[in-house]
């Protein structure tokens, strides 16, 4: 089926903010007395409900207070944002352009809550060109799992083979390739591993790299 929908992670895809995570997950969990290697942050990426409290009992114990930790872990990345501003991905305000000029219907599939999203990409400098943010918190479960993928392709009244998902992240792949989602990985901190590569149906650098795959999938 030819591509009319291409739906976009947020963090680490379209803008630069999954290094902050990366960075701002381990400094939290210090403050609480807590040690977080860099490994277990990068596992934290796209993690959603209810996977990611499950996984700070499984390292720290069932006592594992997850909404006071992340909640200073956003206060935290706030802080930062508020000082710093958010960063688009190389490419992402071409590529945004690009999709909207071929007809096609562009989407966010998020585990950022809408209001943050939108504030987001108007710091990033990519507001009014996306149609359509779909919010981990409209489904039961977060990625990995499928749900976030199947209800915004049925939101967008869309089967999701007819849907390119673009992810930068093991978690998110999971999701999207469950969904049946055709999907693209342009990784942000780490390469697709064994596991990953037979779940991809492209992989690309930066975002750019996408316009012509879209181009090939609608002739």
């Amino acid at each position: 089926m030819h591509c009319k929908a291409v739906i976009f992670d947020l963090d680490g895809t379209l803008i630069d903010t999954e290094r902050l995570y990366r960075k701002y997950w381990p400094e939290a969990l210090r403050h609480f007395g807590y040690v977080l290697s860099d490994e277990r942050a990068l596992m934290l990426r796209s993690l959603g409900r209810p996977f990611a409290p499950k996984q700070f009992r499984e390292w720290f114990g069932e006592d594992f207070d997850y909404a006071e930790v992340r909640a200073y872990r956003k206060q935290i990345i706030e802080a930062h944002i508020k000082e710093h501003g958010v960063d688009a991905k190389p490419g992402a305000r071409e590529t945004l352009l690009a999709l909207r000029e071929l007809g096609i219907t562009v989407a966010i599939a998020t585990a950022t809550d809408p209001e943050r999203t939108e504030r987001y990409l108007k710091l990033a400098g990519l507001d009014g060109l996306v149609e359509t943010i779909i919010s981990a918190t409209m489904v039961a479960q977060g990625k990995p799992a499928a749900d976030i993928y199947l209800y915004a392709c049925s939101t967008l009244g869309l089967e999701p083979s007819e849907c390119i998902a673009v992810e930068d992240a093991p978690n998110g792949v999971r999701s999207a390739f469950s969904a049946g989602c055709k999907v693209v990985m342009i990784p942000d901190q780490t390469e697709p591993d064994e596991e990953l590569q037979p779940m991809l149906y492209a992989r690309f650098d930066a975002l750019p790299g996408l316009i012509g795959l879209v181009k090939e999938e609608k002739e």
